[in-house]
């Protein structure tokens, strides 16, 4: 039996919010479950100087987490003066995975940023963080769209992820951190719409685990995945 009662297969429930901020190109609020992070996307007419007269736009990515998003008070990153590992290892997970979904020669030379800031977690914070953000990706290229600055539509795909795990000794779809925290195998899927692997993070905590049982993962993550991109698609209308 699960902390929360669901069943193997069954993903919390899923919420996305869009246009929840003023001044941001594109923004949504998604919950999954009592997973909630704020992503907002924000269009800049330049790219790093390594793509510059490339004609090449780019897609990079801010995480960080609210002191009390979690049970109990954090130190903000900028009052310690550098961010820590994790925060690091996940936005650049975030970039890649969005840039995956995206054609940057039909961006042009442009680049945007997703801004993941995690209001309450519960687990799976970077997944929500990836699925969140390429709705605000998504919203900001179609206010480029509108005002003809680009000529064809530059997202190919959808892009969303999902933690699986092995707990209790199940295969186990969408994690809290109920189940993360005891979990003996903790892993996340990056999935496109397609069904495509953009990455995959996997690690036994205790026993390792079969080449079976990471079929049943994945399987999981396919199933999880499809439901995130029906929601990203009830958002967005695409």
């Amino acid at each position: 039996m699960r902390p929360s009662g669901r069943d193997i297969s069954e993903m919390r429930p899923i919420s996305i919010e869009t246009g929840v901020t003023k001044h941001a190109e594109g923004s949504c609020l998604i919950r999954c479950g009592d997973t909630h992070v704020l992503c907002t996307a924000t269009i800049e007419d330049r790219v790093p100087p390594f793509l510059k007269n490339t004609g090449l736009g780019w897609i990079t990515a801010e995480y960080g987490m609210l002191p009390r998003a979690t049970n109990t008070r954090m130190r903000r990153e900028a009052a310690v003066g550098k961010q820590g590992g994790r925060t690091v290892e996940i936005q650049r997970l975030i970039g890649r995975s969005l840039r995956a979904g995206i054609d940057r020669v039909a961006l042009g030379e442009r680049q945007i940023t997703v801004d993941c800031d995690v209001i309450q977690a519960d687990g799976g914070t970077r997944c929500a963080a990836i699925t969140g953000g390429w709705v605000a990706l998504r919203l900001a290229i179609a206010k480029l769209m509108k005002a003809g600055l680009v000529t064809s539509d530059p997202l190919v795909d959808h892009v969303a992820a999902v933690s699986c795990g092995i707990y209790a000794g199940q295969t186990v779809l969408d994690l809290d951190y109920a189940e993360d925290s005891e979990a003996g195998t903790d892993a996340n899927f990056v999935m496109t719409g397609r069904g495509g692997l953009v990455e995959v993070q996997g690690s036994a905590e205790g026993a390792p685990f079969s080449r079976a049982a990471l079929g049943e993962l994945i399987d999981l993550a396919e199933k999880g995945v499809a439901e995130l991109v029906a929601a990203q698609k009830a958002a967005t209308g695409a």
